[in-house]
C-alpha cells in the first residue's frame, strides 16, 4: 500500500511514540510503501533540524537517510489548481497522485478537509491504523 505521509505525522513518528510511530514501525516492516517527493522530503529535512536543536538526544540523521533510501521517491508536478487552503500542502496531494497513492495521512485539518480529490483519501494516524 502507498501511502504519503504529512511532515507532522512523519516528525511525530521520529520524535514521539503513538499511532505516528506505528506507522513508521509499518513502514520499517514492509507494510506499507512510504511515498515522498523531493519537497516533500526537504520539509522533513527542514523540520527535522529544527526540532533536533530542541530535543539533542534524537539524531535525525539516521531517518532521514533511511526515508532517502528506502522511501518510494517520486516526481510531482505541481497540481494544476491550489486544492487546499494552505496551498504548502498541495505537495502532498500532487505526491499521491504522482506516486499512485490512495491514501494521505495527516492531523493537519486544512489537508484533512481535501480528502476526497481525485480519489485520495486523507485521514489521520489514528484512523490510517484502522486501515493495517
Amino acid at each position: 500500500m502507498n501511502v504519503v505521509l504529512d511532515t507532522n505525522v512523519f516528525i511525530a513518528g521520529v520524535f514521539f511514540s503513538g499511532p505516528p510511530a506505528t506507522i513508521l514501525g509499518a513502514w520499517r516492516d514492509g507494510r506499507i510503501t512510504l511515498v515522498v517527493s523531493p519537497p516533500i522530503l526537504d520539509e522533513y529535512r527542514r523540520v527535522m533540524h529544527e526540532l533536533a536543536a530542541q530535543f539533542p538526544a534524537v539524531d535525525p540523521g539516521p531517518p532521514l537517510e533511511l526515508t532517502a533510501v528506502h522511501a518510494r521517491m517520486v516526481v510531482a508536478p505541481p497540481l494544476p489548481e491550489s486544492v487546499c487552503t494552505d496551498p504548502s500542502d498541495d505537495m502532498f496531494l500532487a505526491c499521491a497522485v504522482a506516486g499512485g497513492s490512495r491514501i494521505v495521512v495527516s492531523g493537519d485539518k486544512a489537508l484533512l478537509r481535501t480528502s476526497g480529490y481525485r480519489g485520495i483519501e486523507v485521514i489521520t494516524p489514528r484512523a490510517f491504523l484502522s486501515h493495517l
